[in-house]
């Protein structure tokens, strides 16, 4: 006779059964995270730095062990198993209560830091989460933290820490390992490390010849206008013309606008969007890592597909309306334009629908509901900027071979902008389209060798290197960026 155990093993085969050491550093993570909800709750920790160091290190510690456990032991390819039978990955109850977390996280971030324990005056103390962090804020900047020292402090370590589960689970791929580790390393050193060190060196509490104070500029040397839409505003280009931070800040300023002008369309020639979307950007970056196990939740219908571009196109249109007006009130010492305020009418709201609500809310709390890429693919000003030359004048493709397509839609489902890549597949049509981010998952899923990404004109012969028909396509790095 079966016992009740058993039958229920066999009426649930997509029941995730986890062994010791993935159970242990599951906990880890767990404990890691319970440190932190501590501290949001209020409750107070005496030794912050002992308590702050032990939960980061736990939450990475904890997920790299559990990675490792649950992907090292596999024969060689890319498991995506049980994704659409677990509640987390599958819009399950699990799901809609991380979505939940995050969005109110999200939420807390930009309009009520105060919750979060923000120091509410000059002359306040942090409370809370926030408070946890000052003794970390103090080695770099030495000041206490704020919201965005936290937010950017545990974003880097999520891509830190799933970034090192995404090289595990994609470890035979070369293409994907390469690219993770630029990806962690772009996050860590360039959008986190060198701007809180930049600005350690050079806090002095710089005021202006009327004594006021000089606030800090941005020092992420990869944030480009239009995503970094505030980078004409008038407080951010006095902050780089001050001769406090000379002659540093004017080197930003010049190389912001370079990167602009010069550095993007070249390269998004010759390697289309993914030189940025999918290697350095902390939003794919994010995408990609944290994001990883709900890439299959995006949406394939045309419906989706239409919506994308009118939506894309009509940020991009509004984010250079406001930026002409931003410059125009800089150049002429004006506040309005035809008569409108331009805080008011033009950066107040792009910012708080655009750069808060859009790009951080739903960009990130929907990751369990919508997929991983709602921002990237309906509402990056940067992304669509970009797209216009991949999808016109770009060397970058994804080539397929329909004879040997079977038609099994792993492409199409694990696509996170939502293209239907098995329907260019079948056809045996190149995939030329705007919002590709090249994150070459179509392919490394590809049972059959299908799909390729490439970067040489259509009459050249040598971009085809040692296809693995059983595992996917094993891309050598050095041919793909010729």
């Amino acid at each position: 006779m079966e016992s009740k155990n058993t039958s229920y093993a066999i009426s649930n085969p997509h029941k995730i059964k986890l062994d010791p050491v993935q159970k242990i550093s599951f906990g880890m993570a767990l404990i890691g995270v319970l440190v932190l909800a501590i501290s949001f709750l209020g409750i107070n920790i005496e030794n912050k730095s002992i308590s702050l160091t032990f939960s980061l290190l736990s939450i990475i510690v904890g997920t790299s062990v559990y990675a490792y456990r649950t992907y090292s032991l596999h024969p060689k390819g890319i498991k995506n198993n049980h994704v659409w039978f677990n509640s987390l990955s599958n819009r399950g109850i699990w799901g809609w209560i991380l979505g939940f977390i995050l969005t109110g996280f999200y939420i807390l971030l930009y309009w009520f830091p105060e919750i979060l324990g923000q120091a509410t005056g000059p002359s306040g103390i942090n409370q809370g989460l926030i408070a946890l962090f000052d003794p970390l804020s103090h080695f770099f900047i030495s000041k206490p933290a704020n919201q965005w020292f936290v937010y950017g402090t545990l974003y880097t370590v999520l891509i830190f820490a799933l970034g090192i589960k995404f090289i595990y689970k994609y470890r035979y791929n070369r293409y994907q390992v390469i690219r993770t580790i630029v990806v962690i390393a772009s996050q860590t050193f360039f959008a986190y490390l060198i701007p809180q060190i930049l600005e350690g060196l050079n806090y002095n509490g710089a005021t202006n010849a009327e004594g006021k104070y000089i606030g800090w500029y941005d020092t992420d040397l990869k944030n480009v206008w239009p995503l970094d839409y505030d980078f004409f505003n008038k407080w951010h280009l006095d902050a780089m013309q001050a001769e406090a931070y000379q002659p540093l800040g004017m080197t930003y300023l010049v190389w912001g606008v370079i990167l602009f002008l010069v550095v993007t369309p070249f390269l998004s020639y010759f390697l289309g969007k993914r030189w940025y979307c999918s290697w350095i950007c902390g939003c794919g970056g994010l995408a990609e890592t944290a994001g990883d196990s709900f890439r299959h939740l995006s949406s394939k219908k045309l419906s989706a597909w239409k919506l994308e571009r009118w939506l894309i196109h009509l940020i991009m249109v509004w984010v250079f309306i406001m930026t002409a007006a931003t410059l125009y009130g800089y150049f002429t010492k004006s506040g309005t334009v035809f008569g409108l305020s331009i805080y008011k009418y033009f950066q107040q709201p792009y910012g708080f629908i655009i750069g808060a609500a859009f790009s951080g809310v739903i960009g990130v709390g929907f990751y369990p509901i919508l997929g991983s890429r709602v921002w990237c693919r309906f509402g990056c000003p940067m992304a669509g900027y970009m797209g216009l030359f991949q999808r016109f004048k770009s060397r970058f493709r994804i080539t397929t071979n329909g004879g040997q397509c079977i038609s099994c839609g792993n492409c199409s489902t694990y696509c996170e902008q939502g293209i239907d890549v098995r329907a260019y597949a079948q056809k045996g049509q190149n995939i030329v389209r705007a919002s590709c981010v090249g994150c070459g998952i179509c392919s490394a899923v590809c049972p059959r060798g299908v799909l390729k990404l490439e970067n040489a004109p259509n009459d050249d012969k040598t971009r085809y290197i040692e296809p693995d028909v059983i595992l996917g396509n094993d891309v050598d790095l050095m041919n793909l960026l010729k």
